[in-house]
């Protein structure tokens, strides 16, 4: 069982990493937007709270380690020094945030369960603190700040839909998943 919690963590951290090249956009004022924080929702959503938030935790040790796996291809210790220091604090407590709020319902993993638990955490809680983040690196105000993350409100909520749809799919084909989160 250890190895198979092993692989589907690192299977996570490798599909959270993959989806920063998709798509590859980047808005006018230079911020890239991918579906990245889709996969940090799917991992706590699939593989439960404590295995999604090791599978990010993994995926952010990858790119401590400068592989280029965010979005707009970054990487380093020094993504960690700027702007965004608050999204990546937020990432692993979002994945297991999700995690906890799908299980928490009487059928996890459901289409409603997930769908709860990432609009809360992959879009409240991971805006929020990533703001937190952008109010300290940047020394603006905290209004300032969330007014930041609003273009972005969309897109998230958008990637907590397809999150859900595509994790009550996952639930369907394989039952024993739910049985396996942790």
């Amino acid at each position: 069982m250890l190895e198979r919690n092993l692989a589907m963590i690192a299977l996570f951290a490798a599909l959270i990493g993959a989806l920063a090249f998709v798509p590859a956009l980047t808005l006018l004022n230079g911020v890239p937007i991918s579906a990245q924080s889709m996969g940090i929702m799917l991992a706590g959503a699939v593989l439960g709270p404590k295995r999604g938030a090791l599978a990010v935790l993994l995926f952010l040790a990858l790119v401590a380690l400068g592989l280029p796996l965010l979005s707009g291809g970054r990487g380093g210790l020094g993504v960690f020094m700027g702007p965004t220091i608050g999204y990546l604090v937020a990432f692993p407590i979002g994945a297991f945030v999700t995690g906890w709020i799908a299980g928490q319902f009487r059928a996890p993993m459901s289409l409603p369960a997930v769908l709860t638990g990432a609009l809360i955490s992959g879009v409240v809680i991971v805006n929020f603190i990533g703001a937190l983040g952008m109010w300290w690196k940047l020394e603006t105000s905290f209004i300032g700040a969330l007014a930041m993350t609003t273009p972005f409100l969309l897109g998230d909520i958008i990637k907590a839909v397809l999150t859900a749809v595509i994790t009550a799919a996952v639930a369907q084909a394989r039952p024993s998943l739910i049985k396996q989160r942790a």
